[in-house]
């Protein structure tokens, strides 16, 4: 392979000598199938592996600074117990492969929503340990000092929980601007929304928050039952980081229907997810419902947003009616959560 959209693999190769990454050709290019349109590139140089993320090449208005922040939020967390890919070099100038991109060290590792492999398939237990790993591994990200490590800027804090409702609603009314779209259709949403604003968290509590992080965004490990690293930074932030926790008990694997779909009966349940989240974190949990709720409003909003563009021409039409299904279903998993 020496055609891949958006990386001159002859750029790349004098950037990396630049940097003393490694001498000669770049060998065994390989694109890695991913959940988003990133484009990820494996390949090897001077007997070493590297991992290539950069934006698509048809880039969105933020899309160079997306990579810059996730670049600089995995040089943060290194040496953490934080599972994550380690970053080897980054790129902030888009001039240079026509946007921002970064290096990062390969993980041996699989995504368990594309399939269960060897004894995730079969034993109860790899499964159950799989599941607390989850908990474990945001409980990690939870404890990390943002400020000690480099990223008190990262994000405004002051003023999050106020800002939350407001910030998500804005952009689902941002969607009537696209032709074609009729308005949102989305059943308790302004219920769901009033509740928030009316039940606001009185300990907020500020660190290092993914945003995004739920089965499909991490990579478990093939040779004992665990959590191998979380990719796919896209929405690191400073918040409150119980709210990657609602965010993994609002996507909770299903067996059908819309949302993160994984046969693995061996799962922990909710409870104590919740209890090995609070053991490692160290976080009080009384006010946990305002985040699962938050979580189930902030994603639908965001998911509507495909269904929206859908209804535009600007993306698959079954797509976008799944995710406007995945939506409904996430607010009337709000609405149980407050009823």
């Amino acid at each position: 392979m020496t055609d891949i959209p958006g990386v001159d693999l002859a750029v790349l190769a004098a950037w990396m000598d630049g940097r003393d990454l490694g001498d000669g050709p770049i060998e065994q290019p390989e694109l890695i199938a991913g959940g988003t349109q990133n484009v990820l590139l494996r390949f090897r140089r001077s007997a070493r592996e590297y991992v290539l993320r950069r934006p698509p090449v048809h880039k969105r208005a933020n899309s160079d600074e997306t990579m810059r922040r996730e670049a600089r939020a995995l040089g943060a967390i290194a040496g953490t117990d934080v599972p994550h890919p380690a970053l080897i070099a980054a790129e902030h100038d888009p001039e240079v492969l026509g946007a921002s991109f970064y290096l990062m060290e390969p993980v041996d590792g699989f995504n368990a929503t594309l399939g269960l492999l060897g004894a995730y398939a079969t034993e109860a237990s790899w499964q159950h340990e799989m599941g607390l790993s989850m908990a474990d591994a945001i409980a990690a990200l939870s404890r990390v000092d943002h400020v000690a490590v480099g990223l008190g800027d990262l994000g405004k804090f002051e003023g999050w929980a106020e800002r939350q409702v407001g910030r998500w609603r804005k952009q689902l009314d941002s969607y009537s601007e696209l032709p074609g779209y009729p308005g949102p259709d989305l059943p308790g949403v302004d219920r769901v929304g009033e509740w928030l604003d009316a039940h606001r968290p009185r300990d907020v509590r500020a660190g290092i928050m993914h945003g995004d992080f739920h089965f499909a965004n991490v990579l478990m490990r093939p040779d004992r039952p665990g959590l191998a690293a979380i990719v796919d930074w896209e929405l690191v932030t400073i918040g409150d980081p119980l709210l990657d926790l609602g965010h993994l008990l609002a996507t909770w694997p299903v067996t059908t229907g819309p949302g993160v779909t994984l046969h693995a009966p061996g799962l922990p349940t909710h409870d104590e997810v919740i209890a090995r989240y609070g053991a490692a974190s160290g976080r009080p949990l009384d006010e946990l419902p305002w985040y699962r709720v938050l979580a189930c409003y902030r994603l639908g909003l965001i998911l509507e947003g495909t269904h929206a563009r859908a209804c535009a021409g600007m993306a698959p039409k079954e797509i976008g009616d799944q995710l406007h299904a995945h939506t409904v279903s996430l607010l009337q998993q709000a609405l149980d959560l407050i009823a």
